[in-house]
């Protein structure tokens, strides 16, 4: 995907070389290589984007944790676009179901899982615990609560304390 986003990114004004954009070759739990990339410097970027990411991470709420607390800075904005478990029980149970067999051949891909939950339980402004200043999810549009393959977007602004 890294053409396509580099592609997008230049379309919208950032660029590698203009060094407004940083396309790292790790994974979103590898956050020790990531802070080592910008050069030892926890807490320095401004936006950290997940775009069906979570849905194939090993320990998705610590990564999360990690990427929020050690990677983003204080007032920066934590965007995602994720498979989500579905609300309805029916259409949950076969999200839980068909998502081993989905991961084999989709990368670790999970669909039962409720990463914007967990988003959210990092707390807005919920007096110093909370991590967000404010925050919202909302759904894709065209997409549908009975869909298996159900999706939520969100965007969160870090607190600067």
């Amino acid at each position: 995907m890294h053409p396509h986003i580099i592609t997008k990114a230049n379309d919208a004004g950032f660029s590698e070389s203009a060094g407004t954009l940083l396309i790292l070759p790790y994974g979103a739990e590898d956050t020790l290589s990531i802070i080592s990339a910008l050069d030892g410097r926890r807490e320095s970027v401004d936006t950290v984007i997940s775009i069906l990411t979570l849905c194939t991470v090993p320990e998705p709420e610590l990564t999360l944790h990690r990427l929020v607390h050690d990677i983003l800075k204080p007032g920066g904005q934590f965007l995602f676009y994720e498979h989500i478990l579905s609300p309805r029980a029916d259409v949950a149970w076969w999200q839980r179901v068909w998502s081993p067999i989905w991961g084999l051949f989709m990368d670790g891909c999970r669909l039962d899982r409720p990463t914007h939950v967990w988003v959210q339980k990092m707390g807005v402004g919920v007096g110093d615990d909370g991590v967000w200043k404010e925050g919202r999810v909302w759904d894709k549009g065209d997409d549908s609560e009975e869909n298996l393959f159900y999706h939520k977007i969100g965007k969160f602004i870090k607190k600067v304390i």
